[in-house]
């Protein structure tokens, strides 16, 4: 879903580049991140002595694998559902609710395309 995050090789050569005494702007410049990530980047390794990636925090996205995995035999047999119907489905069937909104991101990820009866 979201942004993949950046390499840890190019975090190291930003903030060498940043130690070595570049100046920040042509750091920003040189390798096209944000004044931001190259202080927060700084901070990291000053702080944990890593520029590893840090975990996406939330919980793990358990359901919505479990929905991914489900969801393209269902959108064939109901093609024409609407996202309600297919969140009173899904909630028919595991007892989990789910709002129109992930319904959609989730068919989205599928790169379903609705076919609609002529």
């Amino acid at each position: 879903m979201g942004m993949k995050a950046y390499s840890e090789d190019l975090r190291e050569r930003v903030v060498a580049a940043v130690k070595r005494g570049t100046k920040r702007g042509e750091v920003v410049e040189a390798f096209a991140v944000s004044r931001a990530t190259v202080k927060r980047w700084v901070k990291q390794q000053r702080e944990t002595g890593t520029l590893a990636a840090k975990p996406i925090p939330g919980p793990p996205a358990i359901k919505r694998d479990a929905l991914l995995a489900a969801l393209p035999e269902r959108l064939v047999a109901s093609a024409d559902a609407t996202l309600e119907e297919h969140c009173s489905w899904w909630q028919e069937r595991t007892g989990d609710d789910v709002s129109t909104a992930t319904m959609s991101r989730a068919i989205t990820a599928l790169a379903w395309t609705r076919k609609k009866r002529p």
